[in-house]
């Protein structure tokens, strides 16, 4: 037998001689947890073997964790990001477009009004084949440019999305959108300067907490769902603003 199963169960003996002998005069097990307070006064092999049932139950803890992680829709996920990560970010970003244009128009819809699907379809498209792949290609450069995590990085990643990033998606946006609902160039440019700078402004005041929220304590595998949720609430505005 080697020196450290040898120690093991010789502590082991002795922690529960000792946990039994503490419960006998100290009130039974009503006050059972109260237990090696002063651990320090125990011997050798008691507090060794302490030491070591702390170390098993924080493995199992992070192994339970790592568990969830690897099934379940959340280990799918990720592993779908790792694998194929442009058309998981794409059909991703595609699917909450179509539930959060379906969703304004529940909001917004009259009794007798019916879905307008093609919309619908408008903001599919939209995301699957442009914002899904511009996102993936956005991201990964801000993790290069500002690999750190730190607030100043954080705080770096959320001027440059909110100056760079926002105005040339969104501008691309409401443009993609007239041209299939057949407007003209002034009608488009007309549109953009109505819906423009309040999209900007009102994105101004909810991304960048959902983003510091996201960078700063959301784990690097996590963040995408993070963002995706986000993502829900500000595109039932984003559509409403281009159908209006």
């Amino acid at each position: 037998m080697s020196n450290f199963n040898i120690m093991r169960d010789i502590g082991k003996r002795c922690f529960f001689q000792l946990h039994d002998r503490k419960l006998l005069f100290s009130g039974g097990a009503v006050r059972k947890f109260r237990s090696f307070t002063n651990l320090q006064r125990c011997p050798l092999c008691v507090r060794y073997y302490h030491e070591m049932r702390k170390q098993s139950i924080t493995s199992s803890n992070s192994s339970s964790s790592s568990s969830f992680l690897k099934f379940g829709f959340v280990g799918w996920y990720l592993r779908k990001l790792e694998t194929h990560p442009v058309v998981t970010k794409s059909i991703t970003s595609s699917l909450i477009f179509v539930a959060a244009d379906l969703t304004s128009q529940t909001i917004t819809m009259s009794s007798s009004d019916s879905y307008d699907l093609k919309r619908t379809l408008r903001m599919a498209t939209y995301a699957l084949f442009i914002l899904g792949p511009s996102q993936h290609m956005w991201f990964n450069f801000m993790s290069k440019a500002f690999p750190k995590t730190d607030v100043p990085s954080t705080l770096k990643k959320i001027l440059m999305g909110q100056a760079v990033f926002g105005p040339i998606i969104n501008t691309v946006f409401f443009s993609y959108n007239s041209v299939l609902q057949g407007e003209s160039g002034s009608e488009i440019v007309a549109r953009l300067k109505r819906d423009l700078l309040p999209t900007l402004l009102g994105g101004a005041m909810f991304w960048p907490v959902c983003d510091f929220v996201t960078f700063k304590f959301i784990q690097v595998q996590l963040q995408p769902l993070m963002n995706s949720s986000c993502a829900y609430v500000w595109t039932i505005y984003l559509t409403y603003m281009a159908n209006r």
